[in-house]
């Protein structure tokens, strides 16, 4: 076996000796895979569970959902309203912790509603890395991180998902909307939806990864630099200048650094270093 392999048969003797787990299930890379890996050991001691919300893409949830259904495992989808929460909706550098700490306490409610011992997430080895406060309620709640423990990265999760022929195996990152702003800009739902229309638009046209972020009248896109050229071609700079100018945008602009994951946090780190 390979390296991967061999942390897979790791995840999956974790699991076992968990003996009965909640998924905190989004339907991305990682959940989607604990999760089939959490029915193939426990079966019927799994139950998968997804947060609604209006910082969450609503087309992830479906898919969480299908997937769900297409492993017959339990799945409840639980309503949650982070915007009533002022510490998130103030979009605080630990925005994500209270977010999290919401999240997990309500899942260790359902754990123990059903019975099932442990609560555990999609958290992989890589996240370790970055800047993640959500990890504090990770650990205030006891939460499991089974991925990590078995030391799993995130491209061998891909590879692993590949070889299982599951359908997320190369879906590319989907954070909540949130992350799209500037830290203390304050999160409202008209944002939220402005963002999302704005980046269902580009990904109509062909752009796979992607963001918008929002500078209030300015939408500043992230796509890889080697997809940067479409833009300049067959009218699509006017047409997505137009349709998010629409959306309320004064200006659009293309970053020239590309797509990459957590931008919004360049300032912390510029103000870690100096």
């Amino acid at each position: 076996m390979n390296t991967a392999e061999v942390k897979r048969e790791k995840l999956r003797r974790i699991l076992a000796d968990l003996q009965s787990v909640l998924v905190a299930y989004s339907g991305g890379v990682d959940s989607t895979f604990l999760l089939k890996v959490a029915v193939d050991v426990l079966g019927s001691n799994v139950l998968a569970v997804t947060e609604r919300s209006e910082v969450e893409p609503s087309a992830d949830i479906r898919q969480a959902q299908e997937f769900a259904a297409s492993l017959g495992v339990k799945h409840l989808s639980i309503d949650a309203r982070p915007l009533d929460d002022p510490h998130f909706a103030d979009n605080s550098p630990d925005r994500c912790y209270w977010c999290k700490r919401r999240l997990f306490g309500r899942l260790t409610e359902l754990a123990t509603e059903h019975g099932l011992a442990h609560v555990v997430d999609g958290t992989n080895i890589d996240d370790l890395g970055d800047y993640r406060p959500g990890t504090r309620a990770v650990a205030e709640y006891a939460v499991r991180s089974p991925l990590r423990e078995a030391g799993l990265t995130k491209e061998e999760i891909r590879r692993l998902s590949q070889q299982m022929n599951l359908p997320t195996w190369d879906k590319p990152a989907s954070p909540c909307l949130a992350s799209r702003f500037p830290y203390g800009t304050r999160i409202t739902i008209e944002g939220l939806t402005r963002v999302q229309h704005a980046e269902e638009f580009l990904a109509s046209l062909g752009f796979r990864l992607l963001r918008v972020r929002d500078h209030g009248d300015v939408a500043r896109i992230e796509v890889p630099r080697h997809d940067q050229g479409k833009f300049f071609g067959d009218g699509t700079a006017e047409r997505v200048t137009d349709h998010l100018k629409a959306l309320g945008y004064t200006y659009v602009c293309l970053d020239l650094q590309g797509y990459r994951t957590g931008s919004m946090n360049e300032p912390l780190q510029r103000k870690t270093n100096e």
